[in-house]
């Protein structure tokens, strides 16, 4: 019976997809257009697909007066097949000095942003082998940070240098030379950030040395032990003090790291030291152990909003509860803790543990984080407040366009990824009707597709099967669609009558109703018309979950 049912939901999973896909094209849902430089961009080719990276080590140094950079990045691979020719990414207003293979120069071109370098021998599958970018330039000026991608350039309150990277989206190759798509992640790396003497860098990982280069420069050497995607590795440089705690977790003691400016220590370790402990708690009972206990946990004072950074979580919210003050619910839930410490953070577990392939998946990051507010929320005020936070933030909710994003042209979705995203996972949980299996299956995704790269189909399949339901559907109608569906009732021979009006082939949500005053019961209505079958239902006393369902009710 098992297999039998793990069967049907495979293949329900698979024709909502490819249904989905084909309805969009003919509905003319997506109407963007993508050029050349788009698919260079996002597409899985021979040329990125023929290598595995192993390691690299980016040594960059800035020249914070003439906003520039020159450095080089080591690439380490593995080839996954023979090969002479691979691509990876930089951006074209950044000047490549040369490509060394082997102690020589090897002949590259460029398209748009992409780089093509051909090898003097064939590359045997199998074999591990490296090759290091030299370059420099002027890198793009983010103009309005985490929103835009580039380097951040202004001073703070003192008037010292401020500098910070910030690179989701847009891409890593803004300012470094990478193989710039999110399936393959690095597994380990060496950031080296040069800042001028008497300004600190904090990147991700482990801070591992110190070196004055006796040139006016300083030398950072930060390692990251675990897998880490290509947006998140960071640069930022400041005058920063440094404090330190230790919190006890799952896995056992985890160091963490505080990187305020040097004037703001005193309202860093009163924000930081109270929410930081608090978020983990909530997290690993949610979630599991945090994903990177060898790199440690860090947050760091930046010039823009916040970045889920991996093992260094930009950090811009002013010491300030709520986002930047305000509670994005309305419901003043969202006011009792730091916005940016529990979002961001959040991202440890979804977007940097488990990362999607495709940017067009981006909802397996922002929708799972969003919806970690409300759980964090809930391990301290109760269920209630959760699901009260969750409600609220419907209001932000735009239903504008589909949230999965094409595929292949480094694209995302709607922004709804993240309040209707979040407002989706509260209604499967509702549905599976069982918080301590909810919990497992939360906590399961993450150990299953621990430090992966991972699809629509595995997350919505994985669901699917620790449930023992198949909700591919319900997924496909919120993921795939901008519309929300919506339970019609009408009254026949007497008797009242319920159906889904939705886009999703099969859609088939099961729904709480009750007479109006007592308890609700699930009904399974479909796209037909069924009967209600709980004594004394009316269209008249019929009351519908609104609550916790983001539907339409007729």
């Amino acid at each position: 019976m098992k297999n039998k049912f793990l069967n049907i939901c495979a293949i329900a999973l698979w024709l909502t997809i490819t249904g989905a896909a084909t309805a969009q094209a003919q509905l003319g849902t997506n109407k963007e257009t993508f050029t050349r430089a788009d698919s260079l961009r996002g597409s899985l080719t021979p040329l990125r697909t023929c290598y595995d990276i192993n390691y690299y080590h980016l040594d960059v140094k800035f020249d914070i007066d003439k906003k520039f950079i020159s450095g080089s990045n080591l690439f380490k691979f593995t080839a996954t097949q023979n090969f002479s020719k691979l691509q990876f990414d930089l951006f074209a207003n950044l000047k490549i000095e040369k490509v060394v293979y082997e102690g020589a120069e090897i002949p590259f071109s460029r398209e748009f942003n992409a780089v093509f370098v051909t090898f003097p021998k064939g590359i045997k599958k199998g074999s591990k082998d490296e090759f290091t970018v030299y370059y420099s330039g002027n890198p793009t000026i983010a103009k309005h940070a985490p929103w835009d991608g580039g380097v951040v350039y202004t001073t703070d309150s003192l008037g010292k240098p401020w500098v910070a990277t910030a690179c989701q989206g847009i891409g890593a190759s803004i300012w470094w030379p990478t193989k710039d798509h999110q399936y393959d992640e690095v597994d380990s790396a060496l950031i080296s950030i040069s800042a001028p003497n008497g300004l600190k860098d904090v990147s991700n990982g482990r801070l591992r040395k110190v070196t004055d280069l006796n040139n006016g420069y300083t030398r950072f050497d930060w390692f990251v032990a675990n897998p880490i995607n290509n947006y998140d590795i960071e640069a930022n440089i400041g005058d920063y003090t440094h404090f330190e705690g230790t919190y006890q977790g799952e896995k056992g003691p985890l160091t963490l790291d505080y990187w305020p400016l040097s004037y703001n220590v005193d309202k860093a370790k009163k924000q930081w030291e109270l929410d930081a402990p608090r978020m983990l708690k909530s997290f690993e009972y949610w979630f599991g152990p945090y994903p990177f206990y060898e790199d440690g946990y860090k947050l760091v004072e930046t010039p823009h909003l916040g970045m889920e950074h991996q093992s260094g979580t930009a950090y811009g919210n002013h010491y300030k509860n709520g986002y930047l003050g305000r509670d994005l619910s309305g419901t003043g839930w969202g006011l009792k803790w730091d916005f940016i410490v529990v979002h961001e953070s959040g991202h440890e577990w979804f977007g940097n543990n488990i990362t999607s392939k495709d940017v067009a998946d981006m909802w397996i990051h922002e929708s799972f984080t969003n919806y970690s507010e409300s759980l964090f929320i809930e391990t301290y005020y109760g269920k209630q407040a959760g699901q009260e936070y969750v409600n609220g933030t419907r209001k932000n909710i735009r239903n504008d366009k589909p949230i999965v994003g094409p595929y292949g042209v480094n694209m995302e979705g709607s922004g709804d990824m993240y309040y209707k995203g979040g407002n989706l996972l509260n209604m499967v949980r509702t549905i599976i009707n069982n918080d301590d299996k909810w919990r497992s299956i939360l906590r399961g995704l993450n150990k299953t597709f621990y430090h992966k790269t991972v699809t629509y189909d595995d997350i919505v399949g994985y669901i699917c099967k620790q449930a023992g339901m198949n909700l591919a559907p319900v997924f496909d109608q919120y993921l795939h669609y901008k519309d929300i569906p919506t339970l019609q009732f009408v009254v026949k021979d007497g008797k009242l009558y319920s159906k889904w009006i939705a886009n999703a082939e099969g859609f088939n949500m099961p729904v709480r109703v009750r007479v109006k005053g007592g308890g609700y019961i699930f009904i399974k209505p479909t796209t037909q018309f069924t009967p209600v079958k709980i004594d004394g239902i009316t269209k008249d006393n019929v009351e519908v979950d609104t609550f916790n369902y983001y539907i339409k009710v007729d």
